[in-house]
C-alpha cells in the first residue's frame, strides 16, 4: 500500500459520497423546502467537491505529478504558493506507516460494489476500478 494509492481510494470515497448526494438533491427537486435548506444542501455538494480536488491533488502529487502540472491544473499561477498549500497533507499521508495505510484503506471493496450497482453503458470499461489499483503495484 503506498499514499498514492490510499489517496485514490479516499478520491473514490469522496465521489461516491458526491454522487449520492448529488442524487438525493435532485430527488428533492419537488419537495417543500425552504431556502435555508436547499441552500444549506447545495453548500454541502460544493464542500464535497472542494475535498474531492484536493484529494485528487495529493493523488496526483503522489503520483508524480509536479506542482506546475498541478498548479496549472488548477487554474492557478503560483505553483509554490499551491505546493505550500498542500505540505502538510502530503507530509501527513507521505508519513503513514504501512500498518496505517492499510487500516485506512479498510472497506474499499465497498467502493467496486458501489460502482457495479451504478455504472451506465457510457461509463469507462471495468467492473473494480479500485481493485485494480492494487493490480498496478
Amino acid at each position: 500500500m503506498t499514499p498514492e494509492i490510499l489517496a485514490r481510494i479516499a478520491t473514490a470515497r469522496a465521489a461516491r459520497d458526491l454522487s449520492d448526494l448529488a442524487r438525493q438533491f435532485v430527488a428533492t427537486t419537488a419537495q417543500p423546502a425552504n431556502p435555508t435548506e436547499r441552500i444549506r444542501r447545495a453548500r454541502e455538494l460544493r464542500e464535497l467537491v472542494n475535498q474531492l480536488v484536493g484529494l485528487t491533488v495529493l493523488a496526483e502529487a503522489f503520483g508524480g505529478a509536479s506542482w506546475e502540472e498541478i498548479t496549472a491544473a488548477l487554474g492557478r499561477q503560483d505553483s509554490d504558493t499551491v505546493e505550500r498549500e498542500f505540505a502538510e497533507d502530503v507530509a501527513e499521508w507521505g508519513g503513514k506507516s504501512e500498518e496505517e495505510l492499510q487500516r485506512a484503506a479498510e472497506g474499499h471493496d465497498a467502493l467496486d460494489k458501489w460502482y457495479a450497482r451504478h455504472r451506465e453503458d457510457q461509463d469507462p470499461e471495468g467492473s473494480t476500478p479500485v481493485a485494480d489499483l492494487f493490480n498496478r503495484q
